[in-house]
């Protein structure tokens, strides 16, 4: 989980001269409310939120876990504690758990469509994400059964088309071989024949990318044609829709990633409601 000092951040954009509303209006007293999901689905982000409220002194109760199916009407977490403090975390709150559940759900749904198919085959994120909020959008892929693939730019070699404008495929492999034999090299590719070019170079993870489900197909026969399949990893990216899921499975690959994952995300919709006739007893 992102560290509750990294979370506190965005109660600062939120309260960053503190909630005058609840100062001024809202008497000094505890309360009880719950956290209730409105709508079908993966649910994430429960960590996030109970590690908010505790820091500001809310007993938490969880009546869910992340990455658990729930239905609408479920109660997702249970609260006690001063009722400015829950007012101050609300919205936080409930922006983080309904991006990242809309985020799980939509994962779930993808990785349920290709295993279908082909129950080998993985469903990637990919770094399509909010600008602050990566770590957050690659755990929801992950609590929807997804792989979060590389989390920046340090973690493994990707070679994509704007590299090889600059530097021929060859020799960009031959390059982060030679940085270092550690890091997995992945090269991004458009035709079958540099698919071929970069298998036979030394790729780790050959990415086809923007290629139709024939296109694919016939990238997987014209490798294993030469004996170069076995020692890949095939990826397809580029546009991947929920509609084109169940045809790139059935072509033979190994991974489907989807920006579509975390840059276009359907909000989960969750609330907060005070229980009335809970919030009687003053705070010390």
């Amino acid at each position: 989980m992102i560290p509750v000092e990294d979370l506190l951040q965005f109660i600062r954009e939120d309260a960053p001269w503190g909630d005058v509303t609840s100062e001024a209006v809202v008497p000094d007293v505890a309360c009880r409310a719950v956290v209730r999901a409105n709508d079908p689905g993966t649910v994430a982000g429960l960590a996030e939120a109970r590690a908010l409220f505790e820091h500001f002194g809310v007993t938490v109760r969880e009546r869910s876990v992340d990455g658990r199916a729930v239905a609408p009407g479920s109660i997702l977490l249970e609260l006690d504690g001063p009722a400015r403090a829950i007012l101050l975390v609300e919205r936080t709150a409930l922006n983080i758990i309904g991006r990242m559940s809309g985020i799980a759900t939509r994962t779930r749904e993808a990785v349920d469509a290709v295993r279908t198919v082909s129950p080998d085959v993985r469903v990637a994120a990919t770094r399509k994400t909010a600008p602050g909020l990566r770590v957050l959008d690659k755990k929801a892929v992950m609590l929807g059964g997804g792989d979060p693939h590389r989390y920046c730019l340090s973690d493994m070699v990707l070679i994509k088309d704007n590299h090889l404008v600059l530097v021929p495929l060859p020799e960009a492999i031959r390059r982060a071989r030679r940085e270092s034999v550690y890091r997995t090299v992945e090269v991004e590719v458009e035709t079958a024949e540099d698919a071929i070019t970069a298998a036979k170079a030394g790729a780790d993870v050959v990415l086809l990318d923007n290629m139709a489900p024939d296109a694919v197909r016939e990238t997987v026969r014209a490798l294993s044609e030469r004996g170069l399949r076995d020692r890949l990893i095939l990826e397809v990216s580029g546009g991947v829709g929920a509609g084109d899921l169940a045809g790139y499975a059935a072509t033979g690959i190994d991974i489907i990633s989807m920006g579509a994952l975390t840059h276009t995300v359907r909000n989960f919709d969750v609330s907060l409601d005070i229980l009335k006739g809970a919030g009687t007893v003053r705070v010390p």
